[in-house]
């Protein structure tokens, strides 16, 4: 069996890294398939690297400008995108009636119940995404037959505790 020599081992191409492959795309490129909800294992499949090897690269960098930063932005986008999402799934009612065999028009509770659920799980994730945007406000305060929570700067909290520090020692002392 004859040997390889060097010259024919060096004319295989080498295949490309992870970094390679995926800058091949460009990170605009992967970005804007994340800000329109296509989901992280379908784009590396595309790429030809792990999902967890995308998601390193994704996040690699500080700054801004850097991997980290746009794919930062390309999920507030998502979170957009799905906000409009909800809209549009909760504005269409093409689906919910039909005709039944009487000729009688009827509601399909699977169809509201689908889109429903729809609507839900892109709330939830929308929430979770971006919860100052889309997330539960909570009010924080007394009960409604109490006065709200009042607020103190830093000196008045203070004044505060040295008068209550001052009543223990006073009360310690007779």
């Amino acid at each position: 069996m004859p040997k390889k020599t060097a010259a024919v081992e060096s004319q295989e191409p080498k295949p490309l890294s992870v970094a390679q492959k995926l800058e091949a795309v460009g990170i605009d490129a992967i970005c804007e398939r994340v800000a329109n909800c296509h989901f992280l294992q379908n784009i590396a499949d595309d790429c030809d690297v792990s999902r967890g090897s995308l998601v390193k690269w994704l996040t690699s960098g500080e700054g801004a400008g850097s991997n980290a930063d746009l794919y930062a932005r390309a999920r507030e986008a998502q979170a957009d995108r799905m906000a409009e999402d909800i809209l549009q799934i909760a504005d269409d009612g093409k689906s919910d009636t039909y005709i039944d065999s009487e000729g009688r028009t009827r509601t399909d509770q699977d169809v509201i119940a689908r889109s429903r659920l729809r609507v839900d799980a892109r709330k939830w994730l929308a929430a979770k995404m971006a919860p100052k945007k889309y997330g539960e406000k909570l009010a924080i305060g007394g009960a409604d037959d109490l006065p709200p929570i009042k607020t103190m700067t830093d000196d008045e909290l203070n004044a505060k505790i040295a008068a209550k520090m001052a009543a223990l020692s006073q009360d310690d002392g007779e």
